[in-house]
């Protein structure tokens, strides 16, 4: 992969979500130069000039500005999330039809700069909508990524360490599958420090499985319950966006729940969906293929189906 030696982050899409990740961006250091591209210029220029006024306060200096799509040509990494947001009652497959069309046009200007990039996608449905810019920028699969279930991750361990009262950093829990209804959480490779969580339930009787299977309702769920509430969720997706950012351009081979493609892994082929992967300066190094319950491989098996059957009304 073309390296540079400035470190190139284009983001295309300005609005709570992208905004989120930019703010969150510049307040990490992440790296050297930030590209707003959004089809409102204006708007991308006002959100360039508003961040650059934070940058005193900001760990590491970062250029910041309002470009254009050949600004891609020189990127280390495009990070989309332009596209409709979902409204209340709406689930995340009912916007497909609509954000594909957007994605479609998206990726071919950036293509067209001459990108040879890693791109990182956050819009919903997210895991149809990186397969499609997959498909259209025709780079390697390894270089097109989705946030997948990274948020409903940090979700799902943030509850279970409010349930436990232990740091959420000493949580290692998944959500794996479609970023969406069909979600599923890997209780089987569930533990809480070292302690496999089935284990402490069953020693401990302040803790009961209905109490987990609430928790994770409450994690599936959490986007309308926000959306019902303010109008969108921005914040923890924005951060997720950067921990997958910090991955890529730090070379950590860190292992996050994105949304990756499938050659064979969990049994299924064609198919971008919520799964953990090793990542690095190359995007995808891996796919790691966890051991899965009977019941959580049927799970799994179903948010493929989905997933394919509405992505076959569009590609």
């Amino acid at each position: 992969m073309k390296k540079q030696n400035i470190n190139r982050v284009v983001l295309i899409g300005t609005g709570a979500v992208g905004c989120s990740y930019a703010y969150s961006f510049i307040n990490q250091g992440v790296a050297e130069e930030l590209v707003l591209i959004d089809v409102n210029e204006k708007r991308a220029e006002g959100e360039a000039m508003d961040l650059n006024h934070g940058i005193p306060f900001a760990p590491n200096p970062v250029k910041v500005w309002s470009g254009q799509y050949a600004d891609c040509g020189n990127a280390d990494l495009v990070v989309i999330t332009a596209g409709l947001p979902q409204k209340p009652g709406e689930t995340r497959l009912d916007l497909v039809a609509k954000n594909t069309a957007i994605f479609k046009t998206i990726v071919r200007n950036v293509m067209d700069s001459g990108f040879d990039g890693i791109f990182l996608i956050a819009t919903n449905p997210v895991d149809i909508l990186t397969y499609v810019t997959w498909k259209e920028s025709g780079l390697p699969k390894e270089r097109v990524i989705g946030s997948g279930t990274t948020l409903d991750t940090a979700r799902f361990r943030y509850m279970l360490g409010e349930y436990f009262q232990v740091d959420t950093r000493n949580v290692h829990a998944a959500i794996i599958g479609e970023h969406g209804d069909t979600e599923l959480p890997v209780w089987s490779r569930t533990t809480i420090g070292l302690e496999e969580v089935e284990t402490l339930i069953a020693k401990n009787s302040q803790y009961s499985k209905k109490d987990l299977d609430d928790i994770f309702i409450n994690v599936r769920d959490a986007a309308y319950h926000i959306i019902e509430r303010k109008g969108a969720t921005y914040y923890g997706i924005g951060m997720s966006l950067v921990r997958i950012t910090k991955a890529i351009l730090g070379n950590e081979n860190s292992i996050l729940p994105v949304s990756v493609y499938l050659d064979g892994e969990y049994g299924h082929k064609d198919v971008y969906i919520g799964a953990l992967a090793v990542i690095n300066v190359d995007g995808i190094r891996e796919v790691v293929e966890i051991p899965l319950n009977t019941e959580e491989q049927k799970q799994f098996n179903h948010s493929v189906k989905v997933l394919k059957e509405t992505m076959s009304t569009v590609i």
